[in-house]
Formats: structure tokens, C-alpha cells, sequence
């Protein structure tokens, strides 16, 4: 066997472990009883022990080193590369640590559950203290020289992105946003729908089987974080939820959709290979954005929707449907907020979790740091912490660097919309008809047949011919205030 055999033998193991955490963790959030608990954090630091073991493994790196990219064809190249930059920042991290991390995630993720139910904050407190010191240790770790912990943690979501970039990028966006929402809430004010659960339920199944799925290889349950995952190129395994009265349960379902699909399209070559995911976070939501924002959210998707409320015997009229779609009214959570504001969440949340890693903000103080900044940007009063800072699953997880991929996929995904209709033509024709197959081979070709072969800034640019900013996603919801 040669040695590029051999590490594609490798690569293929610790692929199959990621689908196996991913699986117990779909488990965890969808189907688990909530006295398995213990027994799954236990599971689940296991797994990640044995995993990071062999992703330091001297055998993984004595044949990175015997391999030469220069005898090798360019997808094998790619795979060297990507798997000596992985094994570097694996084996900064001491076993230990990953096992503790694994475990302190899920512990956390149960302590986020009860306070959020409980409203409680105190009840999270300990676990989102053990989670930011846990974070911060490895963030040192896997930070390149010169840069700090956050820095280190932005790596394991958009490689090659650094805090300094982003406070910059953010800062700008937020002085032309916190204006431009409040003239949109008085231009195109949000209208608030009462839409059966039954007629709900029915919108999602028949709009995702308009575009494609069926249930031969794709499963959608309700969780109280949305989210998906994927256990392989042919298992898509999606949530919404419907405690919402009004179409979020569409929204959140085609959002989840694009995560879904970008998996499912990349190049099969890439299977049980280091490449075959997508290649950062902030990519993967610039898909879920694209679809919730420039297909659910157009006007011209509306007879789609429409239609499919109407067979569930719930009559609903266009103007209606925008109103609730696109009008703008700044609240306290991010799931819920409208495609202006939206940013604005993510930036809060920003400014927090890098405060919180570098030490500049006590969780104990995390609250009222968290209703100030909302009262700066939002202009929203937080009645509840439930409201507030225990209404996402992220920190409770340990997912600290994950958040700014939420507002640059807002950015990247209009980039991406614009490039797309500039090539293809405007799609509204297509969209009134419910025909998306085009904006699918598109996306396929562009963006996610590569897999992590390209980083996100060199992706965006191949894709858009520019670099990523703000301009795109400014001109397309710079209208709903009017201008």
C-alpha cells in the first residue's frame, strides 16, 4: 500500500467518527430521552478522545511527512495540504483537553436547555464558565504566533479569518444598519401572522418536496434549535420548529435546507476524505442564508408558499405574506429577526463571546452586558434572560468563533445571489413556478463541489470575482427603508 493509500485509509476512519458524533449529537438534540444525558456525554468524550488520538497519531504524521505534493495529482495535493494544517493544529491540543471539551459540551448543552425552560440563568452560569475556560485553553493552543485565543478559535470555524478583520468589517456594517433599520421598521413594518400549526406543518413538508426532498434520504424532525446535519453524502438529517405562530417554521426549514444541500453537493471524489465538508462556517450560512433570504423571502417565491398553505385550507394573500416575510421590527431574538436586522444580533453576540475569551467580560456580567448592547444597537428592551442570553444553544455547546459566520453569511450569500442572477438571468419567472434546479446546478458548480479545497475568502472570490464585503447585501435590503 503507498502511503497516500494509506493516509486516504486514515482520513476514511476519522470520517466515519465525525459521522458517528454526528449522529449521537442529532440523537442527543432530536430523539434522546432527557435521562440519557450522562450517559451520552460519556459517549460522546469517547468518541472524541479515540478521534483527536488518531488525529495526532506519530503513525498520521510520519506519512504526511513521506508524502511529496509534487508526485502527486492535484485532488491528492489538496489532501496533503489540508491534512498537514489539520494535524498541526491537532496536536497542539492535548488529548485530555479534547476529551474535557467533548464532555463539558454536552453537560452544557443539557445546563443550557434547563435554564433556558427555567429562565434561569444561574442554572448555566457554572456550566458557561467551565465552557469559556475550556475555549480559551484551547484557543491558545491552536493560535498561530502573534494572535490570541479568539483568533485560535476563529481557525476551526473560517480558517484564515482574524478577529482584528472582522471587528473592522462589523463595525462599518453596524453605523449603516442601526439607521437603516429604524427608518425600515417605520417604511416596511413587520406584520404578524396567526397560521395553524396544521397548515404549518403543511407548508414545509410540500415546499422541501418541491425542492427535492424526499424521505428515501433525508429525515426533518422539530428540535428547539434548528439545525442540520449529515451522516453522509446520501443521510441529510434537517429540524425546524414550530413554536412560532407565524411562517418561521418555512423560513428555518429552507435555511436548514441550504446547510443540507451544500453537503449533499459536493464532489463525491471527496467522500470519507478530509475535504469532503464544507469548507467554513461562514460559506455553510451564506447557503442557509441564500435560501432563506433570496428564495423563501422573495416575493416571487410567495405563490409557492401560498399554495402550499392552501392546501391546508389556510388562505393567505401576497401583500400579507411579504409583510410578514420581509417587514422589518427589531426584537430580542436572533432566530426570529428579520433579514435587516439580522446582522446586528450577530454582532452583539460578537463583541460578547470575544470579550468573554479574552477576559474582559465575567460571565456573571454577561446579562447586563447583553442588555446594553441590545439597547445600542436594536433599540430593544430584554425583558428575560430566556429572551436574552440563553436563547441560543452556541455557547452552551462551546461553539465560541462560531457566531460571526452567521453575519458573514449574510454577506456572502448576497455576493453570491447577484453573481447568480447576473449569469443565469433574474429569477423570478423561475421562482413563481417553484423551479430552483437551475439555482441548485449553480450553486453545485460554484460553490459546493469543492469541499474544503478552497478557504473561504479565495472561494468567495473565484465565486464573485470580488472580495467579501457588505456592498451586495447592502443594495438588495437597502430598500425596505426606502432607499
Amino acid at each position: 500500500m503507498t502511503a497516500i493509500e494509506s493516509l486516504r485509509g486514515r482520513l476514511a476512519e476519522l470520517s466515519d467518527l465525525d459521522g458517528v458524533q454526528a449522529l449521537l449529537g442529532w440523537d442527543q438534540r432530536v430523539m434522546m430521552p432527557q435521562e440519557g444525558a450522562e450517559a451520552r456525554a460519556q459517549q460522546l468524550e469517547t468518541v472524541a478522545r479515540i478521534a483527536h488520538g488518531l488525529r495526532t497519531a506519530e503513525e498520521l504524521g510520519e506519512l504526511l511527512a513521506a508524502l511529496d505534493a509534487a508526485t502527486l495529482d492535484e485532488l491528492d495535493a489538496d489532501i496533503v495540504r489540508i491534512a498537514r494544517r489539520d494535524f498541526e493544529r491537532a496536536r497542539r491540543v492535548p488529548q485530555e483537553l479534547a476529551g474535557e471539551l467533548a464532555r463539558a459540551h454536552a453537560d452544557g448543552e443539557e445546563s443550557w436547555q434547563r435554564a433556558r425552560e427555567q429562565d434561569d440563568f444561574s442554572a448555566f452560569a457554572l456550566a458557561l464558565a467551565r465552557n469559556v475556560e475550556l475555549a480559551r485553553a484551547y484557543g491558545e493552543c491552536v493560535a498561530d504566533d502573534g494572535s490570541g485565543p479568539y483568533d485560535g478559535l476563529l481557525g476551526d470555524y473560517d480558517f484564515g479569518l482574524r478577529a482584528e478583520e472582522l471587528h473592522r468589517l462589523f463595525d462599518e456594517l453596524a453605523q449603516t444598519l442601526v439607521p437603516l433599520v429604524a427608518e425600515a421598521q417605520q417604511h416596511t413594518p413587520r406584520r404578524r401572522l396567526e397560521v395553524p400549526e396544521a397548515a404549518r406543518r403543511a407548508a414545509v413538508q410540500g415546499v422541501l418536496a418541491r425542492l427535492g426532498v424526499a424521505p428515501e434520504s433525508w429525515r426533518v424532525d422539530v428540535s428547539s434549535h434548528p439545525f442540520s446535519t449529515s451522516m453522509g453524502p446520501r443521510d441529510s438529517r434537517m429540524t425546524t420548529r414550530y413554536s412560532d405562530a407565524d411562517l418561521q417554521a418555512v423560513v428555518i426549514a429552507l435555511h436548514e435546507y441550504g446547510h443540507a444541500l451544500y453537503e449533499r453537493q459536493i464532489d463525491p471524489r471527496l467522500a470519507r476524505t478530509n475535504l469532503g465538508t464544507g469548507t467554513s462556517m461562514s460559506i455553510h450560512e451564506s447557503q442557509s442564508k441564500l435560501w432563506e433570504n433570496h428564495v423563501a423571502r422573495n416575493p416571487a417565491f410567495a405563490p409557492v408558499i401560498i399554495a402550499e398553505l392552501a392546501r391546508a385550507g389556510f388562505a393567505l394573500g401576497p401583500d400579507e405574506l411579504h409583510g410578514a416575510m420581509l417587514g422589518v421590527q427589531a426584537g430580542p431574538l436572533r432566530a426570529a429577526a428579520d433579514p435587516l436586522s439580522y446582522p446586528l444580533h450577530i454582532i452583539l453576540r460578537f463583541e460578547l463571546e470575544l470579550a468573554l475569551i479574552d477576559g474582559q467580560l465575567a460571565v456573571s456580567d454577561l446579562p447586563a452586558a447583553w442588555r446594553d448592547r441590545m439597547r445600542r444597537l436594536l433599540g430593544v428592551e430584554v425583558s428575560s434572560d430566556a429572551l436574552g442570553c440563553l436563547q441560543d444553544i452556541h455557547w452552551g455547546g462551546g461553539d465560541f468563533g462560531y457566531f460571526p459566520s452567521y453575519a458573514l453569511g449574510c454577506l456572502i450569500a448576497a455576493q453570491l445571489w447577484e453573481t447568480l442572477e447576473a449569469e443565469l438571468g433574474p429569477r423570478e419567472d423561475d421562482l413563481r413556478r417553484g423551479e430552483v434546479a437551475p439555482i441548485q446546478g449553480w450553486l453545485g458548480e460554484r460553490v459546493h463541489r469543492h469541499g474544503r479545497r478552497l478557504d473561504t475568502t479565495a472561494l468567495v472570490e473565484q465565486a464573485t470575482g470580488a472580495p467579501l464585503g457588505s456592498a451586495a447585501f447592502l443594495r438588495c435590503f437597502r430598500p425596505l427603508a426606502g432607499r
